[in-house]
């Protein structure tokens, strides 16, 4: 592990919601830019390609049997998803490959007539180097998302130190968390809708179990974005859907950027001391001499679903 600081950059800009070309125009100038800033690392929140379905949560009729506006969203879902690997994934091997950049990018992945909530970690010379579905869509989510797989419960090598990423509520399910802290990792990705209360408790927590940085990236999601489809629907929502809330959390557990609400822009942190994650497992390793393996043992399917 190179031991030095590391420029990163979290996007919690808002996407061009359900607009897989205009998604994609955005992410090049957005990691480009990263980029002309010295970032080596850039980080897109929970399925930002192609916009998370904040829907779910605002709108009253939603959840209907056989409802034709959702029908209607999950069709332009289907249409604006990327395939893996796909024209828009080669796009992004592409940039991480020419500027030695490593990004994550959280996404809605079809696979025939199914969707996945999917983290894709993009790594210099290596393409995609992992490729996650989430394993178990939350309450609402369960209406459009498939259940995903254990393939990408591992971690990436880099430059800068081994990299994990995981979503949203898996941050709440301790065997997906030790998976991950047992394939070794020295920074966690956490993608979030948005990063509110118990979030940041579940981001900060933890960091503080396994030892590591966690960058937790949330984004920001207008009312006024959702599409037609919707307009005219009865809604709670307040004008932004989603406010942000991205932070960086060392180690120990706490903030080296503090939480960052009502913010549409692309944030930019330097990490600084990245070997303060061998400095805290002197009192804490949850893979080493706090794991107690002679007692406990994880077993962990990785086989990777075709559909």
């Amino acid at each position: 592990m190179n031991y030095e600081s590391l420029k990163v950059a979290i996007v919690q800009q808002s996407p061009e919601y359900l607009d897989k070309k205009g998604c994609l125009d955005l992410a090049v100038k957005i990691v480009e830019r990263a980029c002309d800033e010295s970032c080596r690392l850039v980080v897109f929140g929970e399925t930002w390609f192609t916009g998370y379905p904040v829907w779910l949560d605002y709108y009253h009729k939603i959840a209907l049997w056989d409802y034709t506006p959702t029908k209607q969203l999950f069709k332009k879902m289907c249409e604006n998803a990327l395939k893996v690997p796909g024209a828009e994934t080669a796009t992004f091997c592409e940039l991480s490959k020419q500027h030695e950049v490593t990004i994550v990018l959280g996404c809605n992945e079809i696979v025939n007539g199914t969707i996945y909530n999917t983290a894709l970690i993009f790594a210099p010379n290596k393409g995609i180097a992992n490729h996650h579905r989430k394993l178990m869509p939350t309450f609402t989510e369960k209406l459009i998302y498939g259940i995903g797989d254990g393939g990408g419960l591992q971690s990436v090598s880099t430059s800068f130190g081994r990299l994990t990423v995981s979503i949203c509520w898996e941050h709440w399910m301790p065997l997906v968390r030790q998976a991950l802290h047992n394939s070794g990792e020295d920074i966690h990705i956490a993608l979030w809708p948005k990063v509110h209360e118990m979030h940041q408790v579940a981001s900060r927590h933890y960091a503080f179990e396994g030892r590591c940085f966690v960058i937790a990236a949330g984004q920001m999601l207008n009312r006024d974005s959702m599409p037609e489809v919707l307009t005219g629907e009865k809604s709670d929502g307040p004008e932004w859907l989603l406010n942000g809330g991205s932070c960086i959390i060392r180690p120990d557990g706490s903030y080296q950027l503090e939480p960052q609400f009502d913010l549409d822009q692309v944030l930019y942190h330097k990490i600084e001391n990245l070997s303060q994650v061998e400095e805290e497992r002197m009192t804490l390793d949850v893979t080493g001499h706090y794991s107690r393996s002679d007692i406990f043992q994880l077993g962990v399917n990785r086989f990777r679903k075709d559909n």
